[in-house]
């Protein structure tokens, strides 16, 4: 079963206090200011202002099928809801070799929010409290996209990553190749991963994904450095990735934001034997800048 969620039945004054503090934001970032954020106060769907939705397949070969629906705004936080369910595949075609289109049915439903086109950031700070589900096959993410280029050479930043027992904090690129095919075209180049993998045992106890945890980046450019509960899980030197002589740098661009409920998949394990429905919760998505260069919302 899912950990319960907490209730404020504490009494009026103790009450009025705790739905002040949902929507007080805590004070930045030393030299920084409050560029972007969602504090999801307003119950219902999320602010289609600030996210757009992924839908159907998309990527890992994962087995669940995105759509808005399964993600609500209650009681103060986004809940990003996994339910084991059928879903016509309208792409399906037999004997089709993509994997998205090989599938009749997907047997899973989720969300991806994702906020491309409606608001993106370049260097600065990135907090993201959050509750995960830790039970098999599931995958939690938070994570940022270039906005120019393909993946990976649009660059992608993953804040938090879960899967198989593991929490994941990596930053991913394309190394340009220099190498030229049988029709004397240039390959498309290899991806490059600084990626650190830590069992979630190491953060805490089995009480861990019961609690809501502060997932952090700190980019400059120099360095982008991943944080939870302000313990360091990896810093990415942007001196060693590389950048293209022609094309977007990956991360010396702007980037957005993507929060999702992934399930199954090439990384994400066997969910055949857990219990759903699953969530991952959301309490707040802040975005700071540097004082004197606040970033503006996406054209």
């Amino acid at each position: 079963m899912l950990p319960e969620k907490p209730t404020y039945r504490l009494g009026l004054p103790l009450l009025v206090f705790a739905m002040l503090a949902t929507v007080t934001h805590a004070a930045p970032p030393e030299g920084y200011k409050l560029s972007w954020a969602d504090e999801f106060n307003a119950d219902g769907a999320p602010d289609p202002a600030k996210w757009r939705f992924e839908h159907g397949f998309s990527r890992n070969e994962e087995a669940q099928w995105y759509q808005p629906e399964n993600a609500v705004c209650r009681d103060g936080l986004l809940v990003i809801a996994a339910r084991r369910e059928r879903v016509a595949n309208p792409r399906y075609e037999s004997g089709s070799r993509d994997w998205k289109k090989s599938r009749p049915f997907a047997e899973y439903t989720s969300s991806c929010l994702k906020s491309n086109g409606l608001y993106s950031w370049l260097r600065g700070v990135m907090e993201v409290r959050a509750r995960i589900d830790a039970r098999p096959g599931l995958w939690p993410a938070i994570w940022t996209l270039g906005d120019h280029g393909p993946w990976p050479a649009c660059g992608e930043v993953d804040l938090m990553e879960f899967y198989q027992g593991d929490l994941l904090a990596n930053a991913c690129w394309l190394a340009p190749s220099k190498a030229i095919d049988r029709r004397g075209l240039h390959r498309q180049g290899r991806v490059m991963w600084d990626a650190v993998r830590r069992p979630l045992a190491d953060f805490g106890d089995a009480t861990w994904p019961s609690e809501f945890h502060v997932w952090r980046m700190d980019w400059t450019a120099e360095r982008i450095r991943l944080s939870v509960d302000e313990t360091l899980v990896n810093e990415i030197d942007l001196s060693k990735t590389d950048k293209p002589a022609e094309g977007p740098d990956p991360f010396g661009q702007p980037h957005y934001v993507l929060l999702n409920l992934a399930i199954g998949g090439t990384q994400g394990g066997d969910p055949s034997e857990t219990e759903f429905p699953a969530s991952f919760e959301v309490d707040y998505v802040r975005v700071y800048q540097p004082a004197a260069e606040r970033e503006s919302p996406a054209e």
